[in-house]
């Protein structure tokens, strides 16, 4: 299978620039320069930004050349949203985040090569930037980009309508500077790029190419990584390995056959035999934990992989000896939590708690060895929870049969 039926059949090519027969022919043909770019908003990317991570390094794997550019200049302005417009961040910050990015992308991306557009825009000037560039872009094209029209009626400034001349100034710069002849992005990108293709026929009387890559959404319809709510950050000391790993284990069966395709560099035939055999007995969860595992290994290594998976079994068993306090509460997110302030007797912890409705209740629960703590069952009436057996002086677990979970804060 060649890189473009191989893109086509993970459903990774979208909107094309041009002909499709004619970006067919220069990706499986001779080795050429490509770039995507971030702006640095944070100093680490997030699980949102993963498949464009898998297409740069798809695209290197076939022999051609990664660049990520991160948008120094342009992040100092931001990407128009549907809603609002971006919160303004400081240089300090900017330069901060560059770096956190580039030693990330670094070792996600062997080979890649990284750029800053702040090196080639900072010495334009205003008048450079109208003459040189804005007299190649007519107002109605600006204003037939989608994203403009969707801001028209709530209001958009002149910085962030001037966003799109910056980025397809880039593709121009690029083009020129490192023979750079594609750009890959998401699908909310399609108004960027295109002008940067427009540009360097204008300009450059040159022939560039770009296509964009579907929007990866959850089953309810949400970006991928934002249905907890916050980001699942790639940097491993903002976001636990096995937090990935369990969010991914969690996803639902209708989308993961699209996120095995999409996310991880399994080939047709492993796609295709992990999804029979996850049809056959879906309860296993087998294509959600090949998705979880292959996904940390790439981002954290075989370790953690292996790691999480243990910690994730140890959890659905019950067992918490030598897992890490936050590994347990990442796990157990969403469970009934309450604070544990002193010694107790465990009747009334569970009465007190909602693990039962009454004394009788909690001596029945304990009598049948229904009640567990820390992951061993109690069957004394009599017992008498203390604070000292807080797993890391933080939290005691309490499980009321095989699936009812409630943690006790100290």
């Amino acid at each position: 299978m060649t890189l473009f039926e191989d893109l086509k059949w993970r459903g990774l090519i979208k909107d094309v620039a041009g002909e499709e027969a004619d970006l067919q022919k220069v990706l499986d043909g001779n080795p050429f320069a490509f770039y995507w770019g971030t702006d640095p908003t944070a100093d680490s990317l997030h699980i949102g930004h993963y498949s464009s991570l898998c297409m740069a390094k798809r695209l290197a794997n076939a022999g051609h050349h990664p660049i990520l550019l991160c948008g120094g200049a342009t992040g100092r302005i931001g990407d128009p949203r549907p809603t609002a417009e971006r919160e303004i961040i400081s240089e300090e910050a900017v330069n901060n985040n560059i770096k956190g990015i580039r030693e990330q992308v670094s070792r996600l991306v062997p080979g890649a090569e990284l750029v800053d557009n702040y090196d080639w825009w900072k010495g334009k000037s205003f008048l450079d930037t109208l003459r040189d560039i804005g007299k190649y872009v007519s107002l109605n094209y600006m204003l037939d980009k989608d994203i403009i029209r969707r801001r028209l009626e709530t209001g958009i400034t002149y910085a962030e309508f001037s966003y799109m001349l910056l980025q397809g100034f880039d593709f121009v710069h690029l083009f020129q500077e490192k023979n750079c002849l594609m750009q890959v992005a998401g699908s909310d990108q399609w108004g960027n790029i295109t002008t940067g293709v427009d540009l360097i026929k204008k300009m450059l009387d040159g022939q560039a190419y770009a296509f964009t890559m579907p929007l990866i959404l959850d089953a309810t319809g949400k970006k991928f990584g934002k249905s907890e709510g916050n980001a699942l950050w790639l940097n491993k000391d903002k976001t636990a390995p096995y937090a990935i790993y369990q969010y991914l284990i969690n996803s639902d069966d209708s989308k993961v056959l699209e996120y095995l395709k999409v996310f991880t560099f399994l080939s047709k035939e492993e796609i295709e035999d992990v999804y029979a055999q996850h049809m056959a007995a879906p309860e296993k969860r087998i294509a959600q934990k090949t998705l979880a595992w292959e996904i940390v290994k790439d981002l954290h290594g075989k370790e953690e992989a292996d790691n999480a998976v243990q910690v994730s079994e140890k959890l659905f068993a019950g067992d918490f000896k030598g897992l890490a306090v936050k590994d347990i509460l990442t796990g157990m997110k969403g469970v009934p939590t309450f604070k544990f302030t002193q010694d107790a007797p465990l009747v009334d912890v569970l009465v007190n708690n909602g693990m039962a409705s009454s004394k009788r209740e909690a001596r029945e629960f304990i009598k049948n060895n229904a009640i567990s703590v820390n992951g061993e069952v109690i069957n004394d009436e009599s017992a008498v929870i203390k604070k000292d057996i807080a797993l890391e002086g933080k939290v005691i677990i309490f499980r009321r049969g095989k699936k009812k979970y409630y943690l006790g804060e100290i």
